[in-house]
């Protein structure tokens, strides 16, 4: 996608040394486009960690890049026992993506059958591409699915705008390419759908007013940033025709791990019969946890992130400055899970489908042959 009109992904290796991946520093977006250099496991599970990536795809990718920069820090002599450590030094840093544990599990399985050592490092290399370009295809293939819903609320609507309200940030910045909520969005705009988006501040790292905001404005899509507290006012007055989001873990029951307030989205949708969509691709997907409200981990982060804030100053300089009084005691869990009933469907590389077990196995057959609970 676009910044200052120049194509970009979110996650790539340096043109000239495979050793280096870079990504793009979305902490200083939207005021500051900063490329950082990974080489070290540590460089990787710092940018994870303290979100220079976020989102579920980019999450995977980096940690598929990730797990390639670590077999290049493996001894030889003591392969298994580093890889082992070091995969699970990158599956720490956040413990609801299961984009994360997924990108890893396939690289250590995809490794698992080589003989040589530089044989490994060969696979983990292109397997990390891959893992990379099969984001990106599949949030492509997301927004051409998802597109044929925005194209029918705007026939509904004689052509007048389909009003979009998202929550967080799901677009490309959240993935390698393309995103999974603004991948329908995107794709009806360029199939000439007038589309507008409301777009979600999202506290407390305001991925939507940094992130989703800035995207948008980059690919001229009309939009207008509203508290997070606004929606349900907003669905009242007939001014959202639709809401889409994106998730970071979903079980194969339909139940979605999604930033914290999207169940709040979720239900006031419901009060007011707007079709509430999930956006993700299978690499999302939980295979084994059936109740995502009890058992899909739910991070909880340093209260310094609602405490203070950071934007630019008036002056031209980034600054952080805090809220409330000091040592005030905050409480920050990062995600919320939404119930599979209050989803109308979930938009996957495979098509649209309904929230629930059975429909969701239909989609994808090759998991019936295994073991779902573990």
């Amino acid at each position: 996608m676009l910044i200052n009109s120049k194509s970009y992904r979110t996650i790539w290796s340096h043109p000239d040394d495979s050793t280096v991946t870079q990504i793009i520093d979305q902490r200083m977006l939207p005021h500051e486009f900063i490329i950082v250099d990974l080489v070290a496991v540590d460089d990787f599970c710092l940018a994870i960690r303290d979100m220079y990536v976020r989102g579920a795809g980019l999450i995977g990718a980096t940690a598929g890049f990730g797990m390639y920069a670590a077999t290049l820090q493996c001894r030889d002599d003591n392969f298994t026992a580093d890889i082992n450590n070091f995969a699970k030094a990158l599956c720490d840093t956040r413990p609801t993506a299961k984009n994360l544990v997924w990108a890893v599990e396939r690289q250590l399985t995809a490794m698992a059958h080589c003989q040589t050592v530089q044989q490994k490092r060969e696979i983990a290399f292109k397997t990390a591409t891959a893992i990379a370009d099969e984001d990106a295809l599949f949030c492509k293939r997301i927004g051409e699915h998802g597109a044929s819903i925005i194209k029918e609320i705007s026939k509904k609507k004689n052509g007048e705008p389909v009003n979009i309200l998202t929550h967080c940030n799901a677009g490309w910045l959240a993935f390698v390419d393309y995103g999974s909520a603004t991948a329908p969005i995107y794709q009806a705009s360029n199939d000439g759908i007038k589309v507008h988006v409301w777009v979600d501040e999202t506290r407390p790292w305001l991925q939507g007013a940094r992130l989703t905001a800035f995207e948008l404005k980059e690919e001229k899509i009309p939009h207008t940033l509203i508290a997070d507290n606004t929606g349900g006012h907003l669905m009242q007055h007939g001014l959202v025709d639709l809401v889409i989001v994106g998730t970071d873990r979903t079980t194969f029951t339909g139940d979605v791990a999604n930033k914290i307030g999207t169940y709040l989205k979720a239900l006031a949708a419901h009060d007011n019969n707007i079709p509430f969509y999930v956006a993700l691709p299978s690499s999302t997907f939980d295979w084994q946890i059936e109740d995502g409200v009890q058992d899909i981990p739910i991070e909880k982060r340093s209260g310094d992130e609602i405490n203070k804030i950071t934007g630019l100053a008036e002056n031209g300089e980034m600054t952080t400055v805090l809220i409330p009084p000091e040592n005030t005691e905050s409480a920050n869990y990062s995600f919320d899970v939404t119930p599979a009933r209050l989803i109308t469907g979930l938009i996957t590389e495979r098509g649209i489908v309904k929230p629930n077990r059975e429909a969701i196995l239909q989609l994808y057959p090759e998991k019936k042959q295994v073991d779902l609970r573990g």
